[in-house]
């Protein structure tokens, strides 16, 4: 019988062959590779002299993701996004519903949404989701898998040290790259990982290869089991939407044999449901839908002393004038750190923190405010009174910096 091409494990792209492989991983999972392959070698393992010139041809690779019209062929170039082994069907899929129920609680809408243009819009940029928990046996690892279930060869996990490795051919052309146990507590870490968030090409590198450039669609989520210093965010950031994920109330048994069996359930629904949010952003969410605890702790946690004095100060400037905001000017910040903490700091040093780092910006022209003050008695009690002051104050609100 003729072979088709799919059963020839070769392919011609330009003027070189490769090989298509899978290569076993130690979760006793295999990862599909496309290696160099000599055409000597390709002679020499078969018997039929010209078994070479049954392999296809094609001018260039390509990475296409489609989840739903997918084709393997563009033109004269191959696709190395794969297809999916699930076909939609329309079923129930109740242990998929209580599993993204317990990651995505009181976001679940917006965690449906995130799945749903993974599998419609693969091409979308969506924010880097982070699940942390100190504790075991919350589900976090589960959620790779589970995707790695949906999504096959086209998701991969990695390691800390996978993901700073310079040869990046084995992510490069994924569309998800989760990174389980992550702990990228480099600021040179957390750019990259900003910046690949949202790139539209990538220089893919293996080790004694020439870097190729390729179109980039990878989106990371990040397992950590810390919950504050796995990755430093700073305050004006909106790439990034963690979430922290409970401990499981009771133990489910056989749950990833389970999703597997829902998954062509799930993957129907995911094609019909009406979506809850609407795209108003470059990554599909707006800042208050990704909003978090666990979000703004990870900010707190990779504060300087001196950034969480300030913030400290403010906040306790903020309820006890019970007012909705102060305005200061940096000068009153640095008398109020004297005189509270004893803490001397520049002026430099203030804008460098509210302007560059939080990314607030003061009126364009000098103008009146009224600064609060406030002082503790000797009973305990605090007495409080504003004075008129002119300079470029800043603004600080109540909703940015107290919790509701």
């Amino acid at each position: 019988m003729k072979k088709k091409e799919s059963d020839i494990p070769y392919l011609r792209v330009g003027t070189s062959y490769f090989k298509i492989i899978k290569q076993p991983l130690a979760s006793k999972d295999t990862a599909k590779k496309i290696i160099s392959w000599s055409i000597g070698n390709i002679k020499e393992d078969h018997d039929d002299k010209n078994f070479h010139k049954k392999v296809p041809k094609y001018d260039s690779f390509c990475n296409i993701p489609d989840n739903i019209n997918y084709k393997r062929i563009f033109d004269s170039s191959y696709n190395i996004y794969e297809p999916i082994e699930h076909e939609p069907k329309e079923g129930t899929f109740e242990n998929i519903e209580l599993f993204l129920h317990h990651i995505f609680g009181e976001q679940y809408d917006i965690g449906l949404d995130y799945l749903t243009i993974i599998w419609r819009q693969p091409t979308q940029i969506l924010p880097i989701l982070c699940l942390v928990s100190k504790d075991r046996n919350t589900g976090k690892t589960t959620f790779l898998n589970f995707l790695k279930d949906i999504l096959g060869f086209n998701m991969t996990i990695n390691t800390n040290e996978d993901f700073r490795n310079q040869f990046n051919s084995g992510w490069a052309s994924k569309l998800i790259i989760g990174v389980d146990e992550v702990l990228l507590e480099k600021k040179e870490d957390t750019e990259r990982i900003k910046n690949l968030s949202t790139t539209k090409s990538i220089k893919s590198e293996a080790k004694g290869k020439d870097k190729i450039e390729q179109e980039f669609y990878g989106k990371f989520i990040l397992c950590a089991n810390g919950e504050t210093d796995f990755i430093k965010i700073s305050p004006e950031e909106i790439r990034f939407w963690v979430r922290r994920v409970p401990n499981f109330e009771s133990e489910i048994i056989d749950l990833r044999n389970n999703m597997i069996k829902e998954i062509p359930g799930f993957l129907y629904f995911l094609a019909s449901r009406e979506m809850f949010t609407k795209n108003t952003t470059r990554m599909w969410f707006t800042r208050e839908q990704l909003h978090t605890d666990a979000l703004r702790k990870v900010i707190n946690g990779g504060a300087t002393k001196l950034e969480k004095e300030i913030k400290n100060l403010i906040i306790e400037m903020l309820y006890a004038s019970e007012k909705e905001s102060v305005e200061f000017i940096p000068k009153d910040i640095i008398e109020l750190l004297k005189l509270e903490n004893n803490v001397s700091v520049s002026s430099t040093d203030i804008t460098n923190i509210i302007c560059d780092k939080w990314g607030y910006k003061p009126v364009e022209e000098p103008a009146y405010y009224k600064r609060f003050k406030f002082y503790y008695t000797n009973s305990g009690s605090y007495e409080k009174s504003y004075e008129n002051r002119t300079g470029r104050f800043y603004t600080f609100k109540k909703s940015e910096f107290c919790e509701k």
